[in-house]
């Protein structure tokens, strides 16, 4: 196990302590399904992934579980064009933003230095106190585009 999936499993574990809830090897099953997928997935493909290796794990418990990631910050939930809820590890890389096709529903992450210092330039000059924020362009990748 990573370092970092090491130490928000154990965030996860406090997280679910300190609600009061049960540590069960379902949601840690779910918690260690998620860490290691890639991309954006929905709860479908999270359960799909997870019912692999954990065929009695249902529906409910992955839903409640994903719920709980989110809460307790190690997941972020997103809504991109398709209306579908995606996940994605927080903290699992540097802040990126995303490029959605609107044909295929490909998601493209991106980092560039220059927006972020651009977005850094403009709050100051506004005085402005920015929170987390996300940017999203919605096109047609390369594929779609011919």
């Amino acid at each position: 196990m990573s370092k970092q999936k090491d130490e928000k499993r154990l965030e996860f574990k406090r997280f679910i302590a300190d609600k009061t809830l049960r540590n069960t090897k379902q949601r840690m099953a779910v918690f260690d399904t998620f860490w290691r997928m890639k991309g954006h997935p929905n709860i479908e493909d999270i359960y799909a992934e997870v019912r692999k290796k954990h065929p009695s794990v249902g529906y409910a418990t992955i839903y409640r579980t994903m719920k709980l990631l989110v809460e307790s910050g190690i997941a972020g939930m997103r809504k991109f064009s398709d209306g579908t809820s995606r996940f994605e590890a927080l903290g699992a890389g540097a802040h990126h933003d995303h490029l959605i096709c609107l044909k295929c529903g490909g998601i493209i992450e991106f980092e560039n230095r220059d927006i972020e210092a651009l977005q850094d330039r403009v709050t100051r000059e506004h005085e402005f106190m920015p929170s987390p924020h996300k940017l999203e362009i919605y096109g047609f990748c390369r594929k779609c585009c011919g």
